[in-house]
């Protein structure tokens, strides 16, 4: 699979990942630049899917990635999974923002999108 480098390292991309996917389940939304949002969609489609496949072998996948959070799992499996049960992927949507003051990269908003 090709995916971006970020500009980090294999452990710091992982990371920074995970914690963007668990951001976006939480709050609905994040701020970030156009690249990483483009790889972090990837990510909570992937988590939104296995919460609708609900078995235990996908809440312990979820789990793996999300680093343990339970409760950004517990969100995924009771009310993200449900809400978007007869939607066939493109859980989120990326909404172009203005460019970045210090290095003229460009800032979106991704969102989950609401039914």
């Amino acid at each position: 699979m090709a995916y971006r480098k970020l500009g980090v390292d294999n452990k710091h991309r992982r990371s920074m990942l995970a914690n963007m996917t668990k951001d976006v389940i939480m709050n609905g939304k994040v701020q970030t630049t156009e690249t990483r949002a483009k790889e972090v969609r990837k990510f909570v489609d992937k988590m939104i899917t296995y919460g609708k496949n609900g078995s235990l072998v996908s809440r312990r996948k979820a789990l793996a990635f999300l680093q343990n959070d339970e409760a950004a799992v517990k969100k995924v499996f009771d009310e993200l999974a449900p809400k978007y049960a007869t939607r066939n992927g493109g859980y989120t949507r990326i909404i172009k923002l203005s460019e970045r003051r210090g290095d003229d990269a460009l800032m979106v908003i991704l969102e989950l999108v609401e039914e």
